[in-house]
């Protein structure tokens, strides 16, 4: 363990462990890493720990202006970290308990906040749920069993630009007019969002067939990862890696009509989304297994609505108006979805990572500091 003195007062301890179903490899690294952000000397009572399914947060954006409010932040990775392909669920939560361990039983914290931010959103409410109702230990035997069964909870959520879930994200934004999941270059005209005979603007009647066809094309792929695990498993193969192509599709992406906020126009995260689609994406590479615990519609559990049916803790919801990937639906049903009764829903100005202005930024940290503050006494 190393400590640090970071700028501004502040200070960013990195923080390594092993986890219950995974040791420490040969060289050195651990399997859960991360970096603690406190104000310089302090040890706060009140700490947030924020995870996604591959990208690094231990130097999240948002840690910073979370410890000069007087408050800790654990930016927390598990072992799947730039391994989205390998990402399996289970101990993904497995992993993520450790963090919130540290939290309260090294660090001091008493309450432990659980941000889901981006795609992390969905995984730390499957977190969460779990926690509250374990379903998934029984499947695992040994220690991995154990650690499911005794997720520690924690006390409050905030779900901060959060997509609904991994599959839903994924499926919303498949291109549907794919032919062929082995050629990217083959396309159904008639479903093809980018030809302009199509739109935009989409008629309600294209927009009806495209979802239904992006959800088609999500039980092919399904349907064929079931099977194809399946023959590969009878020949002493345990798992295979397979691409993922043209994944820029939402229709939102180009008709601003559709679902509106203060987005640019067309546009998603990458660029203009005609250009992103012809490039990797989100799920550009998976093996059978992590098709079926991350994207399925059919078989993963990382869905946000069955995982927030289950929540009984106080919650609040954060939704910025600019965002190009999340929309103000899909904030909605984040909302709608809490079970708690005890829930908020917040619409701010800003982009996803509120990039395009530090106000932005500012006025949401302060907003969710508030809240928390409120929460805590």
């Amino acid at each position: 363990m190393a400590a640090g003195q970071g700028l501004d007062g502040l200070e960013a301890q990195f923080i390594g462990r092993v986890s219950p179903t995974a040791p420490r490899i040969q060289a050195g690294g651990h399997p859960c890493q991360g970096i603690y952000w406190t104000a310089s000397g302090a040890r706060p009572k009140v700490a947030l720990i924020a995870t996604h399914y591959n990208v690094d947060f231990a130097e999240h954006y948002i840690a910073p202006y979370f410890a000069r409010q007087g408050f800790g932040f654990l930016g927390w990775n598990t072992r799947f970290r730039g391994a989205e392909d390998q990402f399996i669920l289970e101990h993904a939560l497995i992993d993520i308990a450790v963090g919130v361990r540290w939290l309260r039983e090294e660090a001091g914290v008493e309450t432990v906040v659980i941000l889901g931010n981006s795609g992390g959103g969905s995984l730390m409410g499957a977190y969460q749920a779990e926690a509250i109702a374990p379903t998934l230990a029984a499947a695992m035997p040994g220690p991995g069993g154990a650690a499911l069964a005794s997720l520690p909870k924690a006390d409050l959520y905030i779900s901060l630009n959060a997509h609904k879930g991994r599959p839903e994200v994924l499926t919303d934004w498949m291109d549907a007019s794919v032919v062929d999941e082995r050629d990217p270059t083959l396309t159904d005209e008639s479903l093809n969002p980018f030809n302009p005979d199509n739109g935009p603007p989409y008629t309600p009647a294209f927009v009806t067939r495209y979802r239904a066809a992006q959800r088609a094309r999500n039980q092919r792929i399904t349907d064929w990862a079931k099977a194809e695990l399946i023959r590969v498993n009878a020949a002493g193969i345990p798992d295979i890696l397979f691409p993922l192509y043209r994944t820029w599709g939402d229709l939102r992406f180009m008709d601003p009509a559709l679902d509106p906020s203060d987005r640019p126009c067309p546009s998603c995260y990458p660029g203009h989304p005609a250009q992103a689609n012809r490039r990797v994406g989100i799920g550009r590479a998976n093996s059978l297994k992590t098709w079926l615990s991350m994207w399925s519609l059919e078989t993963s559990k990382c869905q946000g609505g069955a995982q927030l049916a289950k929540f009984d803790l106080p919650s609040l919801v954060v939704q910025s108006t600019g965002d190009m990937g999340v929309f103000p639906v899909d904030a909605r049903a984040i909302h709608a979805a809490i079970a708690s009764p005890d829930k908020q829903l917040e619409f701010v100005p800003g982009a996803h990572y509120f990039e395009d202005s530090e106000a932005h930024r500012q006025g949401a940290v302060d907003q969710m500091s508030a809240w928390i503050r409120g929460k805590t006494g």
